[in-house]
C-alpha cells in the first residue's frame, strides 16, 4: 500500500484521536474554572513536571504540603484557620487540574509519535500536529507562570496571567477543531464576505473569553449584579477612574465587566447580521448557542456566580467557541453567491 493510501486509510482514526484530545481540552478548562473559584490554583506552591503526579502519600508528606502552602499570602492574609481536611480539599482540585494536563499530553504525544513512525499522517498536517505539541507545552509553563504571580506579594493570580492562559487554551482548543475538521479536505481561503464574517466571529468570540478570564481575575462579576443596568445606570460612572486610562480595562473591576458586557452585544449583533446573510445552517446553530451562553451569563451575574452556574457559563464558551470554528468551516466550504439548502428553505 502506498503512503498516500496509508494516510486516506488513517483519516477516520486522525479525526477520532483528535476529538478526544478536544474534548479532554474541554474538560482541563471546566476543572481550571473549579480551581479558579474554589480558590484551589496555589495549593500546590511547586512546579514539578514529573514527580508532582504524585500527591502526598503519607501524613508527613500532607503536612510538608500544608507548610508550604502557610508560607504563602494567601494563605496567611485570607486562610489562616483552614485546616488539613480543608486543605486536601484545594489540593485536590489543582493536583487534578495539573494531572489533566499531563494526560492530555501523553494522549496527544503518544498517538502522534505512532503516526508518524508508521507514516501515517501528511508533512502540512505533520507541522500543524507539531505546533499543536508546542503550544500545548507553552500552555503548561503559562499554567505555572500564572501561578508563580500569586505565591509572592499577591493573595490571588495576576488577572493578566490567568487571562492569558485561557485564551492560550481556547485558541488550542479551537486549532485543534479545525484541524481535524481540515484531515482529507481541499484547504479553502476566504472568499466571501459570509467567510470573512464567519473569521471575524471567531477572533471575537476568542476576544471575549479573554474578557472573560479578567473578569475572573478580578473577581468582577461577583459585583454590580444587576441586568441590563450597572449600579443603576447603563453606562456607570466610574470607569476610567484609573490613570493611565488603559488600566481600566485590565484593573478596574467595573470596566472590566462592562466591557465583558460590550462585547457580548457586539458579538450578538453580528452574529444575527452573518446568520441572516448567509442562511446556513451552522451560522444559525453559532447563534442559537450564543443566545443561550449569553443568557446563562445574565443568569450568573445576577444570582453572584454560583459555582454551577458559573461553570456552565465556562463550558458554554468553549461551545460557542466550538460552534464558530464548525460555522467558519462551513463558510470556507461554500462558494460565493452560493446558498445552502436550509438557507433556501428559509429565504422560500
Amino acid at each position: 500500500m502506498s503512503n498516500a493510501a496509508r494516510q486516506a486509510a488513517a483519516a477516520p482514526k486522525l479525526r477520532f484521536w483528535l476529538w478526544l484530545v478536544a474534548l479532554l481540552i474541554f474538560c482541563m478548562v471546566i476543572v481550571g474554572g473549579i480551581t479558579r473559584l474554589t480558590d484551589s490554583g496555589l495549593s500546590i506552591t511547586e512546579w514539578q513536571p514529573i514527580l508532582g503526579a504524585w500527591p502526598p502519600m503519607n501524613d508527613a508528606d500532607w503536612d510538608t504540603a500544608f507548610g508550604k502552602y502557610k508560607l504563602i499570602p494567601e494563605f496567611i492574609q485570607q486562610n489562616s484557620t483552614m485546616t488539613l481536611a480543608e486543605f486536601k480539599h484545594i489540593y485536590f482540585w489543582e493536583w487534578g487540574h495539573r494531572n489533566l494536563g499531563r494526560l492530555i499530553g501523553l494522549v496527544f504525544a503518544v498517538p502522534f509519535l505512532l503516526f508518524v513512525l508508521f507514516r501515517r499522517i501528511t508533512m502540512p498536517l505533520f507541522w500543524r500536529l507539531l505546533l499543536l505539541l508546542i503550544l500545548g507545552g507553552a500552555q503548561g509553563a503559562m499554567g505555572w507562570y500564572m501561578v508563580k504571580s500569586g505565591l509572592v506579594d499577591r493573595v490571588d493570580v495576576s488577572q493578566y496571567r490567568l487571562a492569558a492562559h485561557l485564551l492560550l487554551a481556547s485558541l488550542i482548543f479551537a486549532l485543534v477543531i479545525w484541524t481535524l475538521l481540515g484531515i482529507g479536505v481541499e484547504r479553502l481561503r476566504p472568499r466571501s464576505w459570509n467567510a470573512w464574517m464567519a473569521l471575524f466571529l471567531v477572533a471575537l468570540v476568542l476576544l471575549q473569553i479573554a474578557a472573560g478570564g479578567l473578569v475572573a481575575g478580578l473577581d468582577a462579576g461577583m459585583g454590580f449584579n444587576t441586568w441590563p443596568k450597572m449600579d443603576g445606570q447603563y453606562v456607570p460612572d466610574g470607569l476610567l477612574i484609573m490613570e493611565p486610562a488603559w488600566r481600566n480595562f485590565f484593573e478596574n473591576a467595573m470596566t472590566v465587566q462592562f466591557t465583558h458586557r460590550m462585547i457580548a452585544y457586539g458579538l450578538f449583533a453580528f452574529a444575527i447580521i452573518h446568520a441572516w446573510q448567509s442562511y446556513t445552517l451552522a451560522s444559525l446553530a453559532f447563534l442559537y448557542v450564543l443566545f443561550i451562553q449569553a443568557a446563562i451569563g445574565i443568569l450568573t451575574l445576577i444570582t453572584s456566580v454560583p459555582l454551577a452556574l458559573a461553570l456552565t457559563h465556562q463550558a458554554g464558551a468553549m461551545l460557542t467557541l466550538l460552534a464558530a470554528v464548525l460555522n467558519l468551516h462551513r463558510q470556507l466550504r461554500q462558494l460565493p453567491g452560493q446558498f445552502a439548502p436550509f438557507g433556501s428553505l428559509i429565504a422560500a
